[in-house]
């Protein structure tokens, strides 16, 4: 028994380790404004998830209202956007990135208003 379930643990991992490895040497393609950006997508939709504020949140947009700044290791807007069961909300953050860029040590944001349906397309938002 012992090593059917170490057999089916080896085969559930390598999916896993190899999105991983797919991410990173996507990542790694990336100029280090981009990646940066990227990495503080992902960060935030965990981040957010965990802290259970928004139901359901699968999708930020850093630069809607003007483009998110970085400057050494961080990456801040006022002009962000997540979605959240179909509805966009005004986002504000700052997250701090790696030196190489391809990790984000920390989120911190804020959720603002519901962004009416109508501005949507004004913004590049979607349903």
């Amino acid at each position: 028994m012992k090593l059917t379930i170490a057999a089916l643990a080896l085969v559930l991992a390598v999916p896993v380790t190899a999105t991983a490895a797919s991410i990173y040497d996507q990542l790694l393609k990336l100029d280090p404004e981009e990646r940066a950006h990227q990495v503080c997508v992902i960060k935030g939709v965990d981040t957010m998830r965990r802290d259970r504020k928004l139901a359901k949140v699968d999708r930020i947009k850093t630069s809607i209202m003007g483009r998110a700044k970085f400057t050494g290791t961080q990456v801040s807007t006022s002009g962000g956007a997540v979605r959240a069961k179909s509805h966009w909300y005004r986002l504000k953050f700052t997250c701090d990135v790696s030196p190489d860029q391809m990790k984000a040590l920390s989120f911190n944001y804020e959720v603002g208003d519901e962004i009416p349906e109508s501005k949507w397309e004004d913004l590049g938002l979607w349903r």
